[in-house]
C-alpha cells in the first residue's frame, strides 16, 4: 500500500497504482466533479495519472490559481486542431502558455494566416470545446512518434521529436481524434477550458529563431478562468493602449527615436525637463547619506576581463576603437553597461580603514547594453539609458543594517511617485555562479532574516516572496516590483550582495586589528533605468503628472488680444515663482487653445480676458476638469506655488 497525505496532514491508504481521479471520486462527488487537475509532491500532473509511490496529494480544481495554467495550455491545444480542422495542410509546431495567454505558431504553405482569419478560428475552437473531449495521454517510442507524424506530413513535429533527450518519454496527448506531442499536464477535457479566451494578433516567426528556417505565423491568444476575466482583461489592455508612453510622448512633444540611433533617446525640451527634475529629486533623497561620483564611459576591456563581464555578458556589449588608421592606440575598449568596474576603481584610489565603513558611491550613470532590435520598445527597453546607480562598501556585520537603509529609501520614493503596492521577493543562487557556497548561505541567511524585517515593519503593505534560483551570478538580490494604476506590474528597485567584484579586483580595507580584509559590495537601484522609470511614471499618470513633477506646470493664454499685457504680467510673476509656465498669445479662439494645451496635458491654465484684467484675476481650468474657476491672482499664485513643492522638500519643511 502507498501512503498519500492531504493539504490539511491526514494520511489514507491506497493501492498503488490509484489515480488521482478516484480518490477525488472516493472523497466526494462535488470533488470529482469539480477536479481538473492534481498536484503531486507540489508538481502539476494528469489526474488520471497512477499514484505509485508515497506522496503529497493535492486535488486542483479548475477556480485553482494554478489551473490558468492548464486553461491556456487547453486552448493552445484546441487552437492548433481548429486551425487544422479550417485549413487542411497546416503543419502545428510549438504552443506555449505565457504571461496573460498563450500562442500556437504554424506552417501553412498557401500563406501566412491574417487577422480576418481570426474570429473563424475563435468560432471552431468554441466548436471543439462545447464538445467537451476528454484528454487522454499515450507513451509513445521515438520511433512510434516519428513514423506518426511523417505519414501526416508533420515535419516540425518530426523534428521535435528527434530534440527530446533520450531518458525522458514520448507523450501524446488526445483529444477525441487530434493528438499532439506535447509534456503534459493537461485537465480532464475540453470542455474545462470555458470560453472566456480570446484570439489577438497574429505575427511572424521563424522557426526555432533562426532566419534561415521556415517563416511561421504565430497566432497570440489570451484565456481566463471566467469571463468578468477576460473582459478585465481586455479592458486594461485598451487602457494600457491609451496610455502607451510613446504616443503620450508625441501628443506631449517629450522625446522621439529614430533610425540613425536605435535604442537611444532624443529628448526634447519638455521630457527633458521631465528627467531633470527626476534627477533633482533622486539627488535630494542621496544627499547626506550618498557620495555622488562619476565614472568613464569607456574602459579598456582588460578591466570587463577582470569583472567577469567580458566573458558573462560580451554579447551585450559594444567594443569601441579609435576611428582613425593611424592612431597610436589600438586597444579595444568598452562602453560600460554598468557602473561597477568604475566604482570599484574609485573605492581602491587611497587606502581605506574599517573607520571609512559603509562608503556609499552612487552616480547616475549613462551605460549602454545591445538588444536585439526586435526586443527594444520605447523608453521601457533602449540601448542608451542612465542608472540611478549606487554601490555601498561595507563590513559584513553592516549588510543587514544597509539593506534595511536601502529598503525604507526605495519605498519612500515610490510613496512619493504614488506606488503604494509594492512586492519585494528575495532571489537566491542559480545553478552558474561564482563564490564558495559558505558565502553564499551567509547572505541568504541575512538576506532571509531582512526580507522578514521588511514585511514586518510594513505591517503587512508590502509582499514579500522568494524567486528561487534567480540571483545574480555573484550573489542573491532583492527585487522590488511596484503595482500601476491600472494593476500592470513593474520591476523596478534592486538590492544585490556581492562578494565576488571587490575580491576578483583585489579591494580591501584595513579592519581594526590591522589587517587586510575584502569588503562586502552592496549594488542598489531604485528607479533601475531613469528612462524606463520615466516610461513606467508616464503611463501610470497617463500624462496626468502631479503639479510638482510636470514638465509644463502652467499655461497663460488670452481670449483677446486687449489682455496680452496682463497675461504678461501674469507669465512674469509665474517665472518668478520658479513654475515652469509657458505663454500663448496667438490669435485663435480660446476653445482652440484650450484644447490643444489639455491634448499636451497641461496641469493648469490660467486664461486672461478683460474681466480678468479688470480684476486682476485668472480663469483656472484644471486638467480632466470641465469646471473652469475664477480666482484672483494672488490666489492663484499662492496654490500653484504650494502645488509645485515635491514631496521630499514638503516632508523636510514640515520636519524643520
Amino acid at each position: 500500500m502507498i501512503h498519500v497525505t492531504f493539504p490539511d496532514g491526514s494520511q489514507r491508504e491506497y493501492a498503488p497504482g490509484t489515480t488521482g481521479a478516484e480518490i477525488a471520486a472516493q472523497i466526494s462527488k462535488s470533488l470529482s466533479k469539480k477536479a481538473v487537475a492534481m498536484a503531486l509532491d507540489g508538481v502539476l500532473s494528469d489526474l488520471n495519472d497512477p499514484i505509485v509511490t508515497d506522496a503529497r496529494l493535492e486535488i486542483v480544481t479548475r477556480d485553482d490559481p494554478r489551473a490558468l495554467e492548464l486553461i491556456r495550455h487547453d486552448a493552445a491545444h484546441v487552437m492548433a486542431e481548429a486551425v487544422q480542422e479550417l485549413f487542411p495542410g497546416t503543419q502545428v509546431t510549438i504552443g506555449p502558455v505565457i504571461d496573460n495567454g498563450f500562442y500556437y505558431d504554424f506552417y501553412r504553405p498557401e500563406g501566412p494566416f491574417t487577422t480576418e482569419d481570426l474570429p473563424k478560428i475563435e468560432a471552431k475552437m468554441r466548436e471543439i470545446v462545447a464538445r467537451d473531449k476528454p484528454f487522454t495521454k499515450q507513451v509513445w517510442s521515438r520511433d512510434e512518434a516519428k513514423d506518426w507524424f511523417e505519414k501526416k506530413g508533420e515535419a516540425f513535429k518530426v523534428e521535435l521529436v528527434d530534440a527530446i533527450p533520450a531518458d525522458q518519454k514520448i507523450k501524446m496527448y488526445a483529444q477525441g481524434d487530434w493528438m499532439d506531442l506535447c509534456r503534459g499536464p493537461h485537465m480532464t477535457s475540453t470542455g474545462k477550458i470555458g470560453n472566456a479566451f480570446k484570439l489577438m494578433k497574429v505575427a511572424g516567426a521563424y522557426w526555432r529563431g533562426d532566419s534561415d528556417r521556415e517563416m511561421l505565423t504565430r497566432i497570440y491568444a489570451t484565456a481566463w478562468h471566467t469571463e468578468e476575466d477576460l473582459k478585465a482583461y481586455l479592458t486594461m489592455l485598451e487602457e494600457a493602449e491609451k496610455r502607451d508612453h510613446r504616443r503620450l510622448g508625441r501628443e506631449m512633444d517629450l522625446f522621439h527615436f529614430q533610425e540613425e540611433g536605435p535604442g537611444v533617446v532624443f529628448w526634447h525640451q519638455k521630457g527633458w525637463a521631465l528627467f531633470q527634475e527626476l534627477t533633482a529629486y533622486m539627488r535630494r533623497r542621496l544627499k547626506g547619506d550618498y557620495q555622488e561620483v562619476n565614472a568613464p564611459q569607456v574602459l579598456d576591456k582588460v578591466l570587463w576581463e577582470t569583472s567577469g563581464h567580458w566573458g558573462w555578458y560580451k554579447e551585450n556589449m559594444f567594443a569601441v576603437q579609435s576611428a582613425g588608421d593611424e592612431a597610436e592606440d589600438k586597444r579595444i575598449f568598452a562602453l560600460k553597461p554598468m557602473n561597477c568596474p568604475g566604482h570599484i576603481q574609485i573605492f581602491k584610489h587611497g587606502l581605506k580603514s574599517y573607520r571609512d565603513l559603509p562608503m556609499r558611491l552612487a552616480e547616475f550613470g549613462a551605460v549602454h547594453r545591445y538588444e536585439p532590435s526586435g526586443a527594444m520598445h520605447g523608453l521601457m527597453r533602449v540601448r542608451g539609458f542612465t542608472q540611478d546607480d549606487a554601490h555601498i562598501f561595507c563590513t559584513e556585520a553592516d549588510m543587514a543594517a544597509e539593506c534595511l537603509k536601502i529598503n525604507e529609501l526605495i519605498l519612500s520614493v515610490y510613496e512619493d511617485f504614488g506606488f503604494d503596492e509594492i512586492t519585494v521577493k528575495l532571489s537566491t543562487r542559480p545553478e552558474k555562479r561564482v563564490g564558495s557556497d559558505d558565502l553564499w548561505d551567509h547572505a541568504e541567511e541575512v538576506m532571509t532574516r531582512v526580507l522578514g524585517e521588511i514585511a514586518e515593519r510594513s505591517n503587512g503593505r508590502i509582499k514579500t516572496g522568494i524567486n528561487p534560483g534567480e540571483g545574480a551570478f555573484y550573489g542573491p538580490k532583492f527585487e522590488y516590483t511596484l503595482r500601476d494604476a491600472i494593476g500592470r506590474e513593474w520591476q523596478c528597485g534592486t538590492t544585490q550582495v556581492d562578494f565576488n567584484l571587490p575580491d576578483r579586483f583585489g579591494a580591501f580595507y584595513v579592519d581594526a586589528d590591522g589587517g587586510k580584509k575584502t569588503p562586502v559590495m552592496i549594488h542598489r537601484a531604485i528607479c533601475g533605468s531613469m528612462e524606463r522609470f520615466l516610461g513606467i511614471l508616464i503611463e501610470n499618470f497617463a500624462g496626468h503628472f502631479p503639479l510638482w513633477f510636470a514638465p509644463a506646470q502652467v499655461m497663460v493664454t488670452t481670449i483677446t488680444s486687449e489682455a496680452d499685457g496682463y497675461a504678461q504680467e501674469v507669465y512674469q510673476k509665474l517665472l518668478k515663482a520658479g513654475v515652469r509656465v509657458d505663454i500663448d498669445l496667438r490669435n485663435e479662439k480660446i476653445n482652440y487653445k484650450v484644447r490643444e494645451h489639455s491634448l499636451a496635458k497641461i496641469p493648469l491654465i490660467f486664461v486672461c480676458g478683460r474681466k480678468e484684467a479688470e480684476e486682476q484675476s485668472v480663469n483656472v481650468r484644471t486638467l480632466g476638469s470641465q469646471h473652469p474657476k475664477s480666482m484672483s491672482l494672488e490666489e492663484a499664485l499662492a496654490m500653484v506655488k504650494a502645488e509645485i513643492v515635491p514631496p521630499d522638500i514638503k516632508r523636510a519643511l514640515a520636519e524643520a
